[in-house]
């Protein structure tokens, strides 16, 4: 029996009348392509999440539908054709909004601040992109989520000696108007933070970093901030989102701050 003569169950009408917001697979691994500034592309592996829009009158969508689209683009797959894939999953699908979303780690070479050992750090990115009928619902958000070091000013300033300090994460999240590199919001992060993290350091490099830090405390206050004045001057930059997180040393649980802005509304420099 062919598949045209078995019955399709997912087109059956559904009574209940309730449209589904987003319906489809996640946790896909896949490999995918990335533009990386030092040599071009960088392949890595993915965790990819594809939904659609489900109208209320279907019963359910047809899973096996978005694995085939994902073999078709198999070893293509990259943010330059993410809308020609959505464009892909709304027609196969048979739906008004689609929706994609990819995880993956990107790495980069770093080398230590004094004997210049290098390693490759990493870093995890999404990709989120939807494409719908109207100029609208066509949406691409870059992320990335960078660990760095915080040092608590509070601390320092009330201490005979030494701070307590942390590891953190910084997390940017982008829209914009023109191409920005992965490795540009790693640096707004980085540069946000009291210090950024090697993959390998000496000892020389750790007395650095370690004391490097101990000059540049910063509140999880202070990096939200940091970065978001970073990103007010990126001109390519429409909106952006940022959060800090301190896994902090000597509480039992983490400070947390986020600034969310689109750019198009005015900046306040001073309290009203």
């Amino acid at each position: 029996m062919s598949d045209r003569q078995m019955p399709d169950l997912q087109s059956e009408f559904d009574p209940r009348n309730l449209e589904i917001t987003k319906v489809g697979v996640k946790g896909l691994s896949y490999p995918i392509v990335v533009q990386d500034r030092a040599n071009g592309t960088q392949h890595t592996v993915a965790s990819i999440q594809m939904s659609v829009l489900l109208p209320h009158h279907f019963r359910g969508t047809h899973m096996s539908r978005f694995i085939e689209i994902l073999n078709h683009y198999r070893g293509n797959i990259s943010a330059d054709n993410l809308q020609e894939i959505l464009a892909e999953m709304r027609r196969r699908l048979n739906a008004d909004l689609a929706h994609l979303e990819l995880e993956f780690p990107y790495f980069i070479e770093k080398q230590a601040p004094i004997s210049k050992a290098r390693g490759l750090q990493e870093y995890i990115c999404r990709f989120s992109a939807s494409e719908g009928a109207t100029a609208e619902d066509s949406d691409f958000v870059l992320a990335v989520n960078v660990p760095v070091t915080t040092l608590c000013p509070c601390s320092k300033e009330i201490s005979d000696f030494g701070a307590h300090n942390q590891r953190s994460v910084v997390g940017i999240q982008v829209r914009y108007n023109r191409f920005i590199w992965i490795e540009d919001l790693v640096a707004v992060a980085e540069d946000s933070s009291s210090s950024a993290l090697y993959p390998l350091l000496k000892r020389r490099d750790e007395k650095y970093v370690t004391e490097y830090a101990y000059n540049n405390p910063r509140f999880v206050e202070d990096v939200v901030r940091e970065a978001a004045l970073n990103l007010e001057k990126n001109k390519a930059v429409t909106w952006y989102r940022v959060e800090a997180e301190n896994f902090e040393s000597i509480h039992n649980h983490s400070a947390y701050a986020l600034i969310e802005r689109r750019k198009e509304a005015p900046v306040s420099r001073q309290p009203e």
